[in-house]
């Protein structure tokens, strides 16, 4: 068989995460100090186990209908009502996912037709630009810059658009800057897409994880609500990673057209995790506020720490992510998080894995505990200290 004929041209042009080849050398190795997974190190409220273990002993263990259990829906319209005060309605207008990442993926592939340019806004998370090229979609990157604190200005925006944009990917609290978008910021950027026939997905599976105000939601601000794919889900905000489960809230023209993909695709998402769910939104705010204060405690104390190492910090006020510069090492974003870890046992992500504006910056997760930060800096700070008498 010639594999290199059957494969699907777009599938192997398309480069592998650059988040896994780290994560995956790291498990090769003995004793390495990871901190390259963006997945919270707490457990799962224990009542939302509970639900999910009660689910399994009535057996609550068939489909659901293909957009999710209907309280789950009418929780989720709840929820969205209370902390961005807009209104969605749970029949036609929000659908149950596996993931947040299954909603990105069926809302692009929903509206980019074969030509459409698809502007997104880098750093960001590595899966937005190949299911754009695998819809047939052209992506347009926006880069943003640590002197704007990796925020989008809307001149960056304008200069951007052309008559073939379809649709601006807007993933803010950012994954992997920990960059906000704070209302003011919003505002330019609606005024530039109202009266226009763009699109916006945005991607807000950190929205609970804001340090510095409340999130704002591009669907809050005046007409935006009609030309928003809202994306969002319980893996970060709730510990619940492994559950799979997120979702879509968009207008129902939209919504009817995700749908008719993850009726194929999927089916329905995880049932047990599904009840779950519902337990999560409706009783657990005491425990993402817990987890939230201890990350913004880990956040202050590792932003201080990689200044105090000589690597310039900008302060993330979202998500569980620094973005250090390492340009006075002299060395390159993939070169630094090789030799650290191969040299010094300890795993972070390169910067240019989340777009060619990356470069020259490394992304370090904090969803993991004070104790395995302290012992990855200590390391860290002898690396960069060796390195930069390497350079001298």
């Amino acid at each position: 068989m010639d594999y290199d004929k059957l494969i699907a041209d777009k599938c192997r042009e398309m480069k592998p995460s650059g988040i896994r080849k780290f994560f995956d050398l790291a498990n090769q190795m003995e004793g390495v100090i990871s901190l390259g997974v963006g997945e919270p190190d707490f457990q799962t409220p224990w009542n939302v186990r509970q639900a999910a273990i009660t689910a399994l002993e009535r057996g609550k263990t068939k489909y659901t209908a293909n957009s999710g259990l209907s309280d789950l829906r009418s929780s989720i319209s709840g929820y969205i009502k209370k902390s961005l005060g807009v209104s969605y309605d749970p029949e036609h207008e929000i659908i149950v996912t596996v993931g947040g990442s299954e909603g990105i993926d069926a809302a692009i592939r929903s509206v980019v037709n074969p030509g459409d340019e698809v502007l997104i806004v880098e750093p960001c998370f590595v899966c937005y630009s190949p299911i754009v090229s695998l819809s047939g979609g052209i992506p347009i990157s926006i880069e943003t810059k640590a002197e704007d604190e990796f925020r989008l200005t809307p001149a960056q925006l304008k200069e951007k658009i052309t008559d073939r944009t379809k649709l601006l990917i807007l993933p803010f609290p950012n994954n992997p800057t920990g960059a906000i978008m704070e209302r003011k910021d919003l505002e330019g950027i609606a005024e530039i897409l109202r009266g226009t026939d763009i699109l916006v997905l945005s991607d807000e599976i950190y929205s609970e994880l804001t340090y510095s105000g409340k999130h704002c939601s591009i669907v809050e601000l005046e007409g935006m609500q009609e030309r928003t794919i809202l994306v969002n889900g319980f893996s970060k905000a709730y510990s619940m990673t492994g559950w799979r489960l997120g979702y879509v809230a968009a207008p129902a023209p939209v919504c009817q057209q995700i749908l008719k993909i993850h009726q194929y695709a999927i089916m329905s998402a995880p049932t047990v995790s599904q009840y779950a769910a519902i337990e999560a939104l409706t009783h657990c705010d005491d425990d993402v506020k817990k987890m939230r204060d201890e990350y913004n405690m880990r956040r202050r104390w590792l932003v201080k720490a990689l200044n105090d190492i000589g690597l310039d910090c900008f302060e993330p006020k979202g998500a569980f992510y620094v973005f250090p510069c390492i340009r006075s090492t002299g060395l390159s974003s993939e070169d630094f998080c090789e030799r650290l870890l191969y040299e010094h046992n300890v795993a972070v992500v390169p910067g240019n894995a989340f777009g060619e504006c990356g470069e020259g910056f490394i992304r370090i997760s904090y969803a993991y505990s004070l104790k395995h930060l302290m012992a990855a800096v200590e390391c860290m700070k002898e690396f960069v200290e060796k390195v930069k008498k390497e350079k001298n």
